[in-house]
């Protein structure tokens, strides 16, 4: 540890050079990043039906609809002016870039002259026309609820940006509800986006305090974090220059790296703040690695293989995210036991005026927990016998929807289709 120590402390710059370079570099990958929002591909990926079904899509040039439910608040589409609304529609959506073909009870060509039906000679037309048409359109059965007053549209827009879509103003007052996969991704791509610049810079704010609390120094509770946060930027910067896509999985990674990976960089710091008497930087770093450099190089190593057992699963994104993130987790302990030393020995570093708040008064608890085996022997069974009651518990969810809370408005539009019929007059559904 002294000749580590040696080499760190003369050699710091050598060290942060390299830390630097792979730091910009990070960075700059970072603007190529790829965002895949597809929630399916747990089912499409490592499977062979999947695959195969996407083999089928792109063969046929085919893909997943937005589904547009169209809902009247009161009325008949087999009103000729409502049906006529339903056209306008229906030519809002066609008209749009990316969008290929709509299949609607609306048919585009009149059956009989083979001339295209345009929404003014629908309203026209008698209503026993218009009922006769519909009942002769087989789609109809299909996408035409038994009360009439709601129906869904497919649009086939592989293209075509899901926010256009959705940003059509519905001509006749109607109710619009969007689902199916391409509006699933759009939501899931909003809540990526949240992950990546809201979530954690909220973990690394708590993590900062609930460190200064318990080593009482602003400054080294911000540096114990530097190891974590740089190993979780250079893993996503590794995934991009990989030609990898973030998804909904991997998306916690920087998460699991900044938890987990600030460890290293806290029991370091800590124990070089005992060492503050000590003019010596060499001395005051050998003295830390000796304490803490096997128990940072033990939990990073077993961290790390932790997650790297998920690369043994089916599932692809689960085994890109065991993989990068003990990648992540690898990246700050080697960070913890090489950068980190070589910028905090460089530092005035002073014992804390004022007393930890957390830090003592967690020590003088675990000694005092740790004189009688009673209370690890109490954890430990009470521990086994929640998880014996819990496991058998477990289910699987294969539903695409459960990255969604029940009150979401993807979910909600999902499940409109299969809403029971209204009652009519007489009371029939």
């Amino acid at each position: 540890m002294e000749r580590i120590a040696h080499f760190v402390v003369h050699r710091s710059k050598v060290a942060l050079a390299l830390t630097g370079l792979l730091t910009v570099s990070s960075v700059v990958a970072l603007f190529f990043l790829q965002i895949n929002a597809d929630v399916a591909s747990f089912i499409y990926e490592g499977s062979e039906a999947g695959q195969e079904l996407l083999e089928l899509q792109e063969k046929y040039d085919s893909g997943d609809p937005v589904n547009a439910v169209v809902v009247l608040e009161d009325g008949s589409f087999t009103d000729p002016a409502t049906l006529a609304d339903l056209a306008r529609l229906t030519e809002e959506y066609a008209a749009i870039d990316g969008v290929n073909s709509i299949v609607s009870i609306v048919p585009a060509t009149n059956p009989m002259t083979g001339q295209e039906i345009t929404p003014d000679q629908i309203e026209s037309a008698p209503a026993m026309v218009i009922e006769q048409v519909l009942a002769a359109n087989p789609m109809a059965q299909l996408i035409l609820s038994p009360d009439t007053d709601a129906t869904m549209m497919m649009i086939d827009a592989p293209d075509a940006e899901v926010d256009e879509i959705t940003a059509v103003e519905v001509p006749g007052g109607a109710d619009v509800y969007y689902s199916g996969n391409p509006v699933i991704f759009a939501s899931v791509l909003d809540q990526i986006s949240w992950f990546l610049l809201v979530l954690p810079p909220v973990i690394v704010g708590l993590l900062v305090g609930v460190f200064y609390l318990t080593i009482g120094d602003r400054r080294l509770a911000i540096m114990s974090l530097i190891p974590a946060f740089l190993g979780a930027l250079w893993t996503f910067g590794l995934l991009s220059a990989a030609g990898r896509a973030i998804d909904v999985v991997t998306i916690i990674v920087p998460i699991f790296v900044i938890v987990m990976g600030s460890a290293d960089g806290l029991h370091f710091v800590t124990h070089f703040q005992s060492e503050a008497d000590n003019p010596d930087p060499v001395a005051r770093v050998t003295s830390a690695l000796r304490h803490v450099g096997v128990p940072m190089i033990l939990t990073t190593v077993s961290t790390a293989a932790g997650f790297l057992s998920l690369v043994f699963t089916d599932v692809r994104p689960i085994q890109q995210l065991g993989a990068f993130t003990a990648i992540g987790i690898t990246f700050a302990g080697i960070i913890s036991f090489f950068s980190l030393p070589a910028i905090i020995s460089h530092l005035t570093i002073t014992k804390p005026k004022r007393p930890p708040v957390i830090g003592p008064r967690a020590v003088a608890l675990l000694k005092r927990g740790v004189r009688s085996r009673v209370p690890a022997v109490v954890l430990s069974v009470g521990l086994l016998a929640f998880a014996s009651w819990g496991i058998p518990q477990l289910e699987v969810d294969s539903d695409q929807l459960f990255f969604f809370k029940d009150d979401d408005p993807v979910r909600l539009r999902s499940r409109w289709w299969t809403r029971p019929a209204r009652p009519d007059r007489r009371g029939h559904r």
